[in-house]
């Protein structure tokens, strides 16, 4: 007996570990060599590649597929329809697999529904990458980027509530977590 739920809709290739307690929907398929972790939600129509590593508690909304190259840390939310790429300058025409890009997901980010996270970035812990986003670059932990292409609009706490960033320290009004920076990033202090 599995520990897990799969869709009878769903594919599961061979090699696959899948954590307890994740839920497949319907329409899914996981591709050999990859992992889920524990507690993950793949809704309708998802793609993981193989070779893919998912953490713990990730949720993956409908219609997204998670390519070789990217990596999804714990507690990540990925809205629906987001897309991430695996080659720069992909042609038809030309077999580019050995050029593919790495791209990291951080602990406990959110991409927004059809964003787009050009391959080759990594998403900073916690960050929110707002619904229709183009990420080209690096995105700082906590920050909240919106816009195509996306820049960087505030910060975030690890709750979702914005930051007032002053002096280079902020006090989430909801939960009174405090961070500071560190370099560019916003890095938790004290935890309420």
């Amino acid at each position: 007996m599995n520990d897990y739920f799969v869709h009878e809709s769903s594919y599961i290739d061979d090699d696959v570990e899948i954590g307890a307690g994740t839920k497949i929907w319907f329409f899914c398929h996981v591709q050999g060599g990859s992992t889920l972790g524990e507690r993950c939600i793949l809704g309708q129509n998802v793609n993981i590649d193989g070779n893919v590593r998912i953490g713990d508690g990730v949720k993956i909304q409908n219609n997204v597929s998670v390519y070789k190259g990217v990596v999804i840390e714990d507690d990540v939310f990925l809205g629906p329809s987001c897309v991430f790429t695996n080659v720069i300058n992909p042609r038809a025409h030309v077999e580019r697999k050995t050029e593919f890009m790495p791209t990291r997901v951080g602990t406990g980010s959110t991409v927004g529904a059809n964003s787009t996270i050009v391959c080759g970035n990594d998403l900073g812990a916690y960050c929110m990458v707002g619904a229709g986003a183009v990420v080209t670059s690096r995105v700082p932990a906590h920050a909240l980027v919106v816009g195509i292409p996306a820049r960087q609009l505030g910060w975030v706490c690890r709750c979702g509530e914005r930051l007032n960033l002053v002096s280079g320290a902020a006090e989430c009004a909801s939960c009174a977590d405090r961070y500071a920076m560190q370099g560019v990033d916003l890095v938790l202090e004290t935890s309420a």
